[in-house]
């Protein structure tokens, strides 16, 4: 209230504002604190997901009592724990174009705190049609950036800066890759800067993109952005219907999966595994550093198929989730007929370490 420039005018503007959080995890959670503390007088929080442990180092709102929660209720509580004041709309849904408009409409300012570029791509054509600032945030592994859009004439919108989605083969989420916590930290709470810049009146104009790397030095550096393309679909008079799932490539193909006969559940494993007293051979397909992590009993590191099908006659392939262990196992299989060993078995365990977990050994640690 008493710094210079800033003053009861400036609280004022907040208290009367309202911005909508679009993804109650590791950049939201910041995200979310810093506004509410900071006296907007509305928060909007959009997420389907739920509160896990093995996200609690990064979603800082969440805690261990919470977990099980959907993440919006988790944070509609901290955040009234934190300031009362404030009012709340929770959207416990996954935004797409179904529902993206009706949600977003109210608001005065939307952060993008989620991980995917279908809903990055949503929000951009959403909040530039409906003309609300949109500030765009990321974080991955040591890594972060953050960029504002919509904020004017000249300023552009997500598919001005990129036109084409990546393939859907080149994304990776936090989830997948990892992250340091203390990353999504950073950019959470300068995307609440920059809402609080905006809603004050303080922002500059200038297209610019922040990014950010624990890793280098200085860890902050600035690029200026184009201004706004002519012949951009979304910022263009005509606003064409949009199915993101398929235009980022997430839609376009059915999942992989094998036949139910090549595939087998953790609870069986671990009854064939006592059956064979080591004869069976887990294979862990997982890098290094995170079957350093953990990793059943007995398993190893994968190696070249052709290699495994001359070393072994019963084979059980695990991964994290259950969905790199089937890839493998196709390759497996095809090995198995090259070398003629039709009698050999190799399996996929459905799940993966996780469905371990929640089906054989609460105790096996996830990640």
């Amino acid at each position: 209230m008493i710094l210079d420039g800033f003053g009861l005018p400036a609280q004022l503007k907040l208290k009367e504002a309202s911005v909508l959080v679009v993804g109650a995890g590791g950049l939201g959670c910041p995200a979310l604190q810093y506004l509410a503390t900071a006296g907007i007088g509305t928060l909007g929080i959009v997420d389907h997901d739920t509160v896990e442990l093995s996200n609690l180092q990064r979603q800082i709102l969440h805690t261990d009592r919470r977990i099980g929660y959907s993440k919006t209720l988790s944070a509609e509580v901290a955040i009234s724990e934190l300031n009362p004041g404030v009012k709340v709309n929770t959207y416990a849904v996954a935004i797409d174009s179904s529902n993206a408009i009706s949600i977003i409409q109210s608001y005065s300012v939307v952060l993008d705190c989620t991980d995917n570029p279908a809903s990055r791509y949503l929000l951009s054509d959403v909040t530039c049609a409906l003309r609300i600032p949109l500030v765009s945030g990321a974080a991955m592994r040591y890594d972060g950036q953050l960029c504002s859009l919509n904020m004017g004439e000249a300023s552009p919108c997500y598919r001005c800066l990129f036109p084409k989605p990546p393939s859907a083969d080149s994304v990776s989420t936090c989830e997948d890759v990892g992250v340091l916590g203390v990353v999504t930290g950073v950019i959470g709470t300068l995307q609440a800067m920059e809402a609080i810049k905006i809603i004050t009146g303080m922002n500059s104009v200038d297209p610019t993109l922040l990014i950010f790397s624990a890793q280098s030095t200085p860890m902050f550096r600035t690029v200026k952005l184009r201004h706004k393309r002519k012949l951009c679909v979304t910022c263009g008079s005509v606003i064409e219907e949009t199915n993101y799932d398929v235009f980022c490539g997430q839609g376009s193909h059915k999942p992989f999966h094998l036949d139910r006969g090549d595939r087998m559940t953790p609870v069986a494993l671990s009854t064939r595994l006592s059956e064979t007293r080591g004869l069976a051979t887990v294979i862990d397909v997982r890098p290094s550093l995170e079957f350093g992590i953990c990793h059943l009993p007995g398993s190893i590191m994968g190696e070249h198929a052709p290699e495994l099908v001359k070393k072994h006659q019963e084979i059980y392939v695990v991964c994290r989730t259950g969905s790199d262990s089937q890839k493998a196992v196709l390759e497996l299989l095809n090995a198995a007929r090259t070398a003629q060993r039709a009698n050999m078995v190799v399996k996929d365990i459905v799940g993966g370490l996780v469905g371990w977990h929640l089906e054989v050994d609460k105790s096996f640690p996830v990640y």
